[in-house]
């Protein structure tokens, strides 16, 4: 298992060197090839953990005397996250060989090698990362994250876009610094960078090491107050959108916070009421800043911050014992990786065929575009929670976790309260939208729409499919 870990997360930044070195025609087939490879790794690695009854094995890449410095863990969560990331990095790289092209008629450009190269590194500091034994391991990959998702972000080279990537990186690596007190703090009590050692740590060096965790999460989550940096970042292609901004990047905060609180064994409860409060402030933001909303992009950058909150919401809910709501943070960690990203991809198949994403000006997709009109469907129906489609299967344990531990814990009733009003009110205004845009007459800029390449259909597809059997996967998988 240790060398298929190796290979998985090694692979992509093979792939990215192979790309830098050879011509363009051949970075979209490297790239795919590449992120093809490290899913099959992902899912052997998931295969062999099976295999041997759900065993979990931790290795040691490197150390220095008795001072572990970096290796892997392999258990339900870290495996379940990985293949999710990794996995939706082939789909976006698949995606990207028919979204990047002159056909394009938002953006006519052919892909260059440095978007390619970029997404691979993402995607190989995305296994690094979720596969991290220590805090130093996550720490490495969450600054390579950064780095690439400057280069992705600003991939247009507009001063818009520059602009965006700069502050993304400027936030981000702001949160960063969170993490590394956490590190330092860590090593300075304990002598070792394992995660597994925040169990070992008094309760008041346990408050330092999870808020600088927390302020990390904040910041690579997009969280109050923290959060300024996410919609700004939709001046990306959208296949970098979908993946750095639904599937992956800020995936992070929540998985280094899920991280850490399975390894500290109790957390104190100060942390789960600053998680809980915060996390329902931003949802209640997230909703309101979405409201006005026209450009669809916009829009969906805005709900994954409120979506992003319902994860850290469940995961400060289970620091007060409750496993169903752990349980259901990670569900959702992985629920929310594939609806969204396909709200996002046919955004993205909306701008290359119709030259535009701005919503009043698409009407009658499912008479022109009958693919689109029911991916934008099971998306939004995915992310509002409606059943039978993945996002219920997330929402459905928290709210019956929070609202158990509210028996104990009456400050949690008026959070789920307002969480509950802002699934439905969010439920109410994306099937809005769907009456406005997917039945009826079509617009002028629907019916004069070009065809969409058939690699982004194989992947919508695909996501269509996931955001109706990823629950069942989830839920299967961490049984």
């Amino acid at each position: 298992m240790e060398n298929i870990a190796l290979a998985t997360m090694l692979l992509p930044f093979i792939g990215a060197l192979l790309i830098a070195l050879m011509p363009q025609r051949h970075a979209k087939v490297l790239c795919t090839l590449f992120a093809l490879l490290a899913t099959l790794g992902m899912a052997a690695l998931a295969y062999a953990y099976l295999d041997s009854d759900k065993t979990d094995v931790t290795f040691t890449l490197y150390s220095y005397g008795h001072t572990q410095l970096f290796g892997f863990v392999m258990d339900r969560v870290s495996l379940l996250i990985g293949f999710a990331v990794v996995s939706l990095g082939f789909l976006i790289s698949l995606y990207s060989c028919g979204y990047l092209t002159v056909g394009n008629r938002e953006h006519p450009h052919e892909g260059s090698n440095r978007y390619y190269a970029l997404l691979l590194v993402f995607i190989g500091a995305m296994a690094g990362l979720t596969l991290s034994s220590t805090i130093l391991g996550q720490l490495l990959f969450f600054e390579i994250t950064g780095g690439c998702s400057w280069g992705l972000i600003g991939y247009y080279q507009s001063p818009k876009s520059l602009r965006s990537a700069l502050k993304a990186l400027l936030v981000t690596h702001i949160a960063s610094i969170g993490l590394y007190l956490a590190a330092a703090w860590l090593f300075a009590k304990t002598g070792t960078f394992e995660l597994t050692a925040i169990s070992q740590l008094s309760d008041a060096d346990k408050l330092v090491v999870f808020g600088g965790v927390l302020f990390a999460a904040w910041g690579k989550s997009a969280q109050l107050p923290l959060h300024m940096w996410l919609p700004d970042a939709m001046e990306a292609p959208t296949p970098v959108s979908a993946y750095l901004h639904a599937a992956s990047m800020v995936k992070v905060g929540v998985y280094i916070f899920a991280r850490a609180i399975m390894s500290a064994g109790t957390v104190p409860h100060e942390i789960g009421v600053v998680g809980a409060v915060m996390a329902t402030i931003t949802m209640v933001y997230g909703f309101l800043m979405y409201l006005p909303q026209k450009d669809m992009k916009r829009l969906l950058a805005y709900s994954t911050i409120a979506q992003l909150s319902y994860i850290f919401l469940a995961l400060s809910l289970s620091i007060f014992n409750s496993k169903m709501a752990f349980d259901a943070g990670i569900a959702y960690i992985f629920n929310h990786a594939y609806a969204k990203s396909l709200f996002f991809l046919v955004a993205g198949a909306l701008s290359y065929a119709c030259g535009t994403r701005m919503l009043p000006q698409l009407k009658g997709l499912l008479r022109c575009m009958p693919l689109l009109g029911i991916g934008f469907c099971v998306a939004a129906m995915a992310i509002a929670g409606v059943p039978p489609f993945n996002g219920f299967f997330s929402k459905f344990p928290l709210f019956a976790a929070g609202f158990e531990l509210s028996h104990e814990h009456w400050w949690l009733l008026p959070l789920l309260i307002i969480a509950l009003i802002e699934s439905v009110a969010s439920f109410a205004w994306l099937l809005l939208w769907f009456g406005r845009t997917v039945p009826g007459e079509p617009s002028t800029e629907v019916a004069n729409a070009s065809a969409v390449p058939m690699s982004m259909k194989i992947v919508l597809v695909v996501l269509i499919v996931m955001s109706l059997i990823s629950s069942v996967i989830a839920a299967t998988w961490l049984a």
